[in-house]
């Protein structure tokens, strides 16, 4: 088992672990055993009661939060002629097309954390693929990424827009805000993220949907969340 400092067991111990909390006292307990001198980001873990490796069974989409996640976000925007300008009016940090890609392709460069695509630039960003994929920035339709509407896929990016999707274990991990927005926003956010996750349940899932809900800040334990509303 990894070494956990004094301070996380300090706080792992006023967490009760075998109680699922309703969420704003879940919020309330990970502010206060949020125990880093920095801004902690507040994370969420939902199990699901569907196998990722069907696709008729994938939970994918985004969705901008109530208060944004606290952390502004870079956004690189493959087009086009004038799209290229209209995105970077827009507050894009990048926009251009091949010099980009091979920029990626040849230095190694990910200073980036939002990748948007118009469509008729797909068949060129998907030369990235096999670089992009790992890494979660690969363009999508499903979460809004490729799109020909630029300007809303920024500006969304930038409000705070998170994108969520399943991982191998059919776990889906999200931000919801950091320590500092305080337990009424997180819990906003929080009924959000869970809305728009219920919303995407694939008509193909059998069973409980949510199995388990677990938020924990950056250092901080995990604090289980009651799921019962959620369904």
């Amino acid at each position: 088992m990894a070494f956990k400092g004094k301070k996380y067991v300090d706080s792992a111990k006023q967490i009760d672990r075998s109680m699922q909390y309703d969420v704003a006292d879940a919020m309330a307990l990970v502010i206060k055993t949020a125990t880093a001198k920095f801004d902690e980001t507040v994370e969420l873990h939902v199990k699901l009661g569907v196998d990722s490796r069907h696709a008729d069974q994938q939970v994918r989409g985004a969705i901008v939060l109530p208060h944004g996640t606290g952390k502004t976000r870079k956004v690189l925007v493959f087009a086009k002629d004038a799209k290229v300008q209209e995105a970077l009016d827009a507050g894009a940090d990048y926009a251009g097309g091949m010099e980009l890609v091979e920029k990626i392709q040849k230095e190694n460069w990910f200073d980036f954390d939002v990748v948007v695509a118009t469509p008729d630039m797909m068949g060129t960003v998907g030369r990235l693929g096999k670089v992009l994929g790992p890494k979660g920035l690969m363009p999508s339709p499903k979460a809004g990424t490729v799109t020909p509407n630029v300007t809303q896929a920024v500006n969304e990016i930038k409000a705070g827009k998170v994108e969520y999707r399943l991982d191998k274990t059919n776990i889906i991990h999200c931000p919801i805000g950091k320590v500092s927005f305080g337990p009424e926003k997180l819990t906003d956010n929080l009924n959000a993220l869970m809305g728009a996750i219920v919303k995407a349940k694939p008509a193909a899932a059998k069973g409980q949907y949510v199995r388990s809900c677990v938020a924990a800040a950056t250092m901080g334990p995990g604090v289980k969340v009651n799921t019962a509303k959620f369904g």
